[in-house]
């Protein structure tokens, strides 16, 4: 008796060339060059630190690394760019605090899901963040700040480089865990926001540390604290809100690599093992030290739940603030 094959070893046989192609096309990734989409313009720390990687990609991959700027709209037309492309490692994605962190919480037509749309690559770099002040101001620790703004709920001005941005975030943060209020004052970045610091019309912000640090050398703003779950190196002196003030406060931007979902993990792999390798290099991790910021390789897993946590933490911030953007 003559046996004619089941539908399912018909199907599995029609599948062998398919998956054989694939596999094919994954062993011999990259053979063409592969592009980064960075959702802001050129010259923010974003695109500065993904351009120093993709450049010490392309120096170990046989394919350029290409960055593509996209800015606009709070970053949300890039990431669904990104979201929308092929899964085959040609795509990757700079994901931002701003983008994967805090937009699915304050954007209210958010065109991509940050928790399903992507695949986690890794972290590149922290960028701390930190309260400052005039030096005119008559605090001079959190401890006092904090004392000042109970005293008188919503008097000290406090500077914002924008509604929703990493700074605005963390200064509403510290009001939530440290039960006090000052007066938001929204400028069009850190530049202004700075600048009216620096004349003594706004007597606190929070900013990073690497736009305040030159004017802290200078003695034009003083240290308050420091936003990051850690001291940093270029202001070790400085201690932390957490140590000072509040356990367990955190907040800081950061910028990092994810490629659209259902990229095979095998290309996930490499391209997070040669990014890590390039964070550890000493030269490429001092770089970005003296950029204000710190390197932060880690892996696939380690870096998709730092963004699950960082949008339930935003979440929370956004919801009890009212921080909404229109888009």
């Amino acid at each position: 008796m003559i046996r004619t094959p089941g539908r399912r070893a018909i199907l599995a046989a029609a599948s062998l060339p398919l998956l054989s192609a694939i596999a094919r096309a994954q062993s011999d990734w990259p053979n063409r060059p592969v592009r980064i989409i960075v959702p802001f313009p050129p010259g923010q720390a974003s695109d500065i630190m993904t351009r120093l990687v993709a450049d010490e990609l392309s120096k170990r991959w046989p394919q350029r690394v290409i960055v593509e700027n996209r800015g606009g709209g709070a970053g949300a037309p890039a990431l669904e760019a990104g979201a929308r492309s092929a899964p085959d490692g040609y795509t990757l994605i700079a994901g931002t605090s701003g983008t994967l962190g805090v937009n699915p919480s304050v954007l209210p037509r958010i065109p991509y899901d940050a928790e399903k749309d992507f695949a986690a690559i890794s972290n590149v770099a922290m960028v701390p963040l930190l309260v400052i002040a005039h030096p005119s101001l008559p605090q001079n620790t959190m401890q006092e700040v904090a004392a000042a703004a109970r005293e008188r709920p919503g008097a000290l001005d406090m500077a914002s480089a924008g509604p929703a941005t990493s700074q605005h975030m963390a200064a509403e943060l510290l009001m939530l865990r440290a039960n006090i209020r000052f007066n938001i004052v929204h400028y069009r970045g850190s530049g202004p926001a700075i600048a009216d610091v620096i004349a003594g019309n706004v007597k606190l912000m929070t900013d990073s540390v690497a736009s305040a640090l030159p004017h802290i050398r200078e003695g034009r703003v003083k240290p308050i604290a420091l936003c990051s779950a850690r001291r940093v190196p270029q202001l070790p002196e400085v201690p932390t809100i957490a140590e000072t003030l509040v356990p367990g406060y955190e907040a800081a931007g950061w910028s990092g690599l994810v490629a659209p979902a259902g990229t095979p993990a095998e290309i996930i792999r490499r391209i997070n093992a040669d990014v890590v390798a390039v964070l550890r290099d000493p030269a490429i991790s001092g770089r970005i030290a003296q950029m204000g910021a710190v390197a932060d390789p880690g892996t696939p897993e380690d870096y998709a739940a730092f963004i699950r946590n960082e949008i339930a933490k935003w979440r929370e911030v956004a919801r009890a603030a009212n921080v909404r953007l229109e888009g």
